[in-house]
């Protein structure tokens, strides 16, 4: 299996609860690298632009209210099968429905505030990481 990137965001749900090094412990737990992190409040344009994706969707003006209302964590992750293992790791976007042990059942507050994001692809990661970070930011 080939050694790949993702992108992650610790949510302002997280960060709030000073949560960030607990679930940075837990993506490390599970064989993924922090090559790049940095804390960033997100601006309206940054969230408007990273969430473009999903403008015509009902819930794009909440998300993006809710992005930058407080500061986040952008990170980037290495390891086997990046995307998957990321997204094994941060469990079902409604914490309701992941499995116990995940990021999501542990710390989310709702399926709104579920305390991360994640890329859904190899393709959609490297999107995201370049939206947020320079290559020369990436140091892993």
């Amino acid at each position: 299996m080939a050694v790949t990137r993702t992108f992650s965001i610790i949510k302002p749900d997280a960060t709030r609860r000073n949560l960030t090094g607990a679930v940075t412990k837990m993506l490390e737990e599970a064989g993924l690298r922090v090559v790049a992190s940095k804390r960033i409040k997100m601006t309206r344009e940054q969230a408007e632009g990273f969430y473009e994706v999903h403008k015509e969707r009902p819930f794009y003006g909440e998300l993006c209210d809710f992005m930058t209302s407080g500061p986040v964590v952008v990170q980037v992750l290495e390891g086997e099968d990046a995307v998957k293992r990321n997204r094994d790791i941060m469990g079902a976007t409604n914490p309701d429905d992941a499995d116990e042990g995940t990021i999501r059942k542990t710390y989310a507050e709702s399926i709104e505030a579920n305390s991360v994001h994640g890329s859904d692809s190899d393709e959609n990661a490297a999107k995201e990481i370049a939206f947020f970070f320079d290559e020369d930011e990436i140091v892993g």
